[in-house]
């Protein structure tokens, strides 16, 4: 099994650190079972993120026929600026939309061994490039209105579980994302072992869409 933190200019660093700290100490549990790596749509290089340049390496190319986990990121910079001049957050996931990336992760969502997974703003990327339209998921609480007006349904939880999509919200979720991750991949003794080791407790709601639907009060 693979797990494949997918990066791309501009993203933001804690969105790929804290699952890729997460996934890796699963893997050492797992006795290395599951390789987790940095990829770009590109191939291996040198990716600024949007964080004061500070830079990662990718390591491989973004493979979508490889069984696990992929996962899209979201971006930092600032909120507001013309868009033609400042790299704002919604200038740098709608670039995303133009990258090679795109097609490779609609190929990932049509290949039934392979988890699309996101962290706060990634969910954004994938919705603003028109590939998760009519799919539950949430984003970070300012993206919600953007995710609904690209055809998504925002569902106001830390993680959202709608099958092959699995989403997070703000950007320390990634921590929960990748725990729930290894909770449904390899189940719950070795997601707590990872928890104790970093001596942190998931946090909020991981929603999935079974069970009765709350009648209006």
């Amino acid at each position: 099994m693979y797990a494949q933190i997918v990066l791309f200019d501009g993203f933001d660093p804690l969105d790929v650190i804290a699952p890729y700290e997460v996934l890796v100490a699963g893997s050492d549990y797992l006795g290395g079972e599951l390789t987790v790596e940095l990829v770009s749509a590109e191939g291996p290089r040198a990716v600024v993120s949007g964080s004061r340049g500070l830079t990662l390496h990718a390591t491989a190319t973004l493979d979508p026929s490889r069984p696990g986990f992929v996962i899209v990121p979201g971006a930092v910079g600032p909120m507001e600026g013309d868009p033609d001049a400042v790299a704002t957050i919604p200038v740098l996931l709608a670039r995303f939309g133009d990258t090679d990336a795109v097609p490779l992760i609609r190929t990932a969502l049509d290949n039934p061994a392979v988890t699309v997974a996101t962290v706060c703003g990634g969910s954004l990327a994938l919705a603003m490039a028109g590939l998760i339209e009519g799919r539950h998921a949430t984003t970070h609480h300012l993206g919600v209105d953007v995710l609904e007006a690209t055809g998504a349904v925002p569902v106001p939880a830390r993680v959202v579980d709608d099958g092959d999509l699995i989403s997070a919200g703000g950007v320390t979720s990634g921590l929960d994302l990748a725990l729930y991750l290894l909770h449904r991949g390899y189940g719950p003794r070795i997601a707590l072992a990872v928890e104790q080791m970093f001596a942190f407790e998931r946090r909020g709601t991981v929603w999935t869409n079974t069970g009765r639907a709350p009648q209006a009060w």
